[in-house]
């Protein structure tokens, strides 16, 4: 067998889900985001068929605030980081080996951007902790920058990957080999730039998702949506490449004290037998989530406020990262 990176719609042994835990970093937005995050964790625990959901709390205090609001079946893991977003510093867990392979990437804070105590050693923490063997690579790839189609097929954006400030001793040629020799992928499909205001730079997570084999989402912009010359050209190379694009609402300007946050549909967190998406308040929540019911029918869809979660920048899909089951 190969190394290969299952596609997020396959089965799942757990997952895990960061826990806000430090209050000098979530303020007033702390509670509110904490309730969110269990009410994420919950639907997917709801969902069953095996898979296991894990709070990752940083701190002693975080970690009884999570059991205390979490409830039965969910389970509560004392770790440090620095902040919730596991999908970028948890480990990403290949298959194809005689036991599934915990990839542990550089992280660098999202360029340099946020350099938080601990979120540089979760990931090989968290695969240790499960017995998982590690192989450290002398890159740096967050989770979120990609997505896989289970077929060979990685999409990622320009904006992130060529950034600079991430990798820039590797040339688009060069990232493509290691794309291909650690996660066992075959093509890459390069979208342009992410969504504005982001300060991953462009994570195409909250850009683009594939929900089957040759066949990605992206969102049709709303009136006046400030990032509709983005979701344009992100469809228009999808369909250049020959993929099937699945056309999914734009929950459209959301903003946050008069600015434009990088609120989107697309962060979602597909588990073993339930979707759950984020919610903004915005007109087009509800269509949202009746277009993720097209596109999965074998599973629950549930939606989730997060307003308070994308406060810190992300959502859903940014706390989370799945193991896949071996």
């Amino acid at each position: 067998m190969s190394i290969r990176f299952p596609a997020e719609w396959e089965p799942h042994a757990w997952v895990w889900i960061g826990f806000p835990s430090h209050a000098e970093l979530w303020q007033e937005d702390l509670d509110e985001a904490r309730a969110e995050v269990v009410d994420f964790a919950r639907a997917v625990h709801a969902g069953g068929k095996g898979e296991e959901v894990v709070l990752v709390a940083a701190d002693a205090e975080a970690a009884v605030a999570a059991e205390a609001m979490a409830g039965p079946g969910i389970s509560v893991e004392l770790a440090r980081f620095g902040d919730i977003w596991l999908r970028d510093t948890a480990p990403l867990v290949v298959t194809g080996e005689a036991r599934p392979i915990a990839l542990d990437f550089r992280f660098n804070g999202w360029g340099g951007k946020y350099d938080l105590p601990g979120d540089d050693t979760i990931g090989r923490d968290l695969a240790e902790r499960r017995r998982l063997p590690v192989r450290a690579q002398d890159w740096i790839l967050e989770g979120g920058a990609i997505d896989m189609d289970g077929a060979g097929l990685l999409v990622t954006t320009e904006q992130c990957l060529l950034n600079p400030n991430r990798n820039p001793f590797l040339s688009r040629e060069q990232i493509e080999e290691r794309l291909r020799a650690t996660l066992g992928i075959d093509r890459v499909l390069w979208l342009g730039n992410g969504l504005l205001n982001d300060h991953t730079d462009g994570h195409v997570d909250n850009l683009a998702r594939f929900v089957g084999p040759g066949r990605i989402a992206v969102p049709v912009p709303t009136t006046d949506d400030p990032n509709e010359a983005v979701y344009r050209d992100a469809a228009a190379r999808a369909r250049a490449f020959g993929l099937e694009v699945v056309e999914m609402p734009s929950p459209g300007a959301v903003l946050r004290d008069g600015e434009i946050v990088p609120a989107s549909y697309m962060n979602f967190y597909i588990g073993n037998s339930a979707v759950v998406a984020p919610l903004y308040g915005a007109p087009n929540d509800d269509a949202a989530l009746e277009a993720l019911r097209r596109i999965f029918p074998d599973r629950t869809v549930a939606g989730f406020r997060a307003d308070h979660v994308l406060t810190g920048g992300g959502s859903f899909h940014c706390i989370s990262q799945q193991m896949p089951a071996s």
